[in-house]
């Protein structure tokens, strides 16, 4: 359905795509928008005009758009009307028109029921349900529930969904034999059955009511069905191997549960055989009428393929069964749509919307104000970028920025300050540090222990630093570290108000600015004029 979809509406579509990809005779866009091009057909090529130039933005969203709507499209289109098998309204060779027939005139026109939704409140206890090659599993509590409050349930199933429901009574599908006694036209595929006669204590009883009439019953492609105490109703006699059991009867509470395996049996071509058109007389008139033990004037259901189930047996409902309920009627309308589309009126009312939805995204799309991008070179400086105090103070109170570093940038000013001011080296040891302040600043012990303190977590972040692994500093600590910094300079006099002494005693001195000593004056060599003019 999609590929024919595409088929019919990709052209216009794949030159709408592709026209906005045209840019130049000598690109390689143009080439493959060329070849793109020649391989639709003629009569699209009016929706394209050589001369346009869409922006790329504008391009992508409407060849996406486009690609929306046809997936859309494709998804509400009605799916090719098809009749299926087992269908009690098809009139075709393999159709189940014929059974349903045979049924009304069993039972009456009233008293049959073909369905496509199976509502358990309006059926009861005295009723029957037909159900042929079903799709989906039956509700395992309301099957249960109907048979033993007296209900009777036939499924007629050989390659369905059907064996969902029987693997819970322990029915299992085996295949037919690939030697049967008799077959039609000595084709394995098939073969006759033949009914069974029922034994009680030893002794034979009879047949069962279904096949009471019947003498043999021809299958298409069956397969078999096996339980350890059901009743065999129905099997293929073999050659060389056992026989299978084509159909079961059981008694579950009150009610019955009949399973065969071939619904192919009751198609409208196959009752044309009489041992089939008895077998279909006589589980009708067994679901909902009598079986030799008591009469019934129930209502029979019949539902084939695809149904749908609500509303619960006796009319007891749950929370949870009303919102499966609910889930299986969105999906129910979901497949109706699909299958049948949409109504007219909604279908209108879609389009409208759609063409509401795309007049306004062209209206702001073509309204909205794009700001013009200012030029590099016009752009400022962030302060990041920028070199000196500024750059550094940026890269320090970023958030992004460790406190570490600015822990380290306190360290760097309190030893820049206090070798301005007693000429210290450029790294000073702690200890040397510790000693000049303790002499220089007349600290109290708990000032001079707070100063120790912050001292030595200025060299322990400092390691961390150069380890690559920034040691972690709380914002307090950091403000604390500040105060004793500016408590200690402002108590050596090293925070700019008194100038520097020189170099402290213990200092090492300074070779570009020592004078000579007397014996490197006379290792110098004397002083020439040469050359003076």
């Amino acid at each position: 359905m999609f590929a024919a979809l595409m088929t019919r509406h990709g052209a216009w579509f794949a030159h709408a795509c592709s026209s906005g990809s045209r840019s130049g005779p000598g690109s390689g866009s143009g080439s493959s928008s060329s070849s793109s091009s020649s391989s639709v057909s003629g009569s699209a090529s009016e929706f394209v005009r050589e001369d346009r130039r869409w922006p790329v933005r504008s391009q992508v969203t409407s060849c996406s758009f486009l690609a929306a709507l046809v997936a859309l499209m494709a998804l509400l289109a009605p799916a090719r009307a098809a009749g299926a098998a087992f269908d009690v309204n098809d009139p075709s060779w393999e159709g189940c028109s014929e059974l349903l027939e045979i049924a009304r005139a069993e039972l009456g026109a009233t008293r049959v029921h073909p369905v496509a939704v199976l509502d358990w409140s309006q059926v009861g206890p005295e009723d029957g349900i037909l159900v042929l090659h079903p799709l989906q599993t039956l509700d395992a509590d309301e099957t249960t529930s109907f048979m033993k409050a007296g209900g009777r349930l036939a499924i007629i199933d050989d390659f369905g969904r059907g064996d969902d429901t029987l693997r819970r009574f322990q029915i299992e599908r085996i295949p037919t034999p690939a030697r049967p006694l008799a077959a039609l036209r000595n084709r394995p595929s098939l073969a006759i059955a033949e009914p069974v006669a029922d034994t009680v204590g030893g002794h034979s009883v009879g047949r069962h009511p279904v096949v009471s009439h019947v003498e043999r019953l021809v299958t298409n492609h069956a397969t078999g069905l096996r339980h350890p105490n059901l009743s065999p109703v129905l099997r293929i006699r073999a050659v060389s191997e056992p026989d299978v059991i084509l159909a079961v009867a059981g008694q579950v509470g009150k009610g019955r549960l009949f399973a065969m395996g071939d619904p192919s049996a009751l198609m409208n071509m196959m009752l044309r055989y009489p041992g089939n058109r008895a077998f279909a007389s006589g589980l009708t008139r067994y679901l909902v009428d009598e079986d030799g033990a008591q009469p019934r004037r129930g209502r029979l259901h019949i539902v084939a393929n695809r149904f749908d189930e609500e509303s619960s047996f006796g009319g007891e409902t749950s929370l949870r069964k009303d919102f499966d309920a609910h889930v299986k009627a969105l999906a129910s309308a979901v497949e109706d749509a699909r299958r049948d589309g949409l109504p007219g009126g909604a279908l209108l009312a879609l389009a409208a919307l759609a063409g509401l939805g795309l007049a306004i995204w062209t209206a702001r799309a073509s309204a909205r104000p794009y700001r013009s991008p200012l030029p590099r070179y016009a752009r400022p400086t962030p302060l990041v970028a920028q070199g000196g105090a500024a750059g550094r103070f940026a890269v320090l109170a970023a958030p992004s920025s460790p406190r570490g570093l600015a822990f380290l940038e306190l360290k760097s000013a309190l030893f820049e300050a206090l070798s301005l001011r007693f000429g210290l080296e450029a790294n000073p040891a702690q200890d040397a540090v510790t000693r000049l302040v303790a002499r220089e600043g007349s600290l109290d012990e708990r000032a001079l222990s707070a100063f120790k303190d912050v001292l030595g977590t200025m060299y322990r972040v400092e390691a961390s630093v150069v380890a690559g692994k920034p040691a972690n500093v709380s914002r307090p600590a950091l403000l604390h570290a500040t105060d004793v910094v500016r408590h200690v300079l402002a108590a050596c006099g090293a925070d700019g108000r008194k100038p520097p002494r020189g170099r402290h005693p213990g200092a090492p001195p300074d070779p570009a600015t020592a004078s000579p000593s007397p014996t490197d004056a006379k290792l110098a060599p004397p002083h020439s004029d040469k050359g003076a003019r």
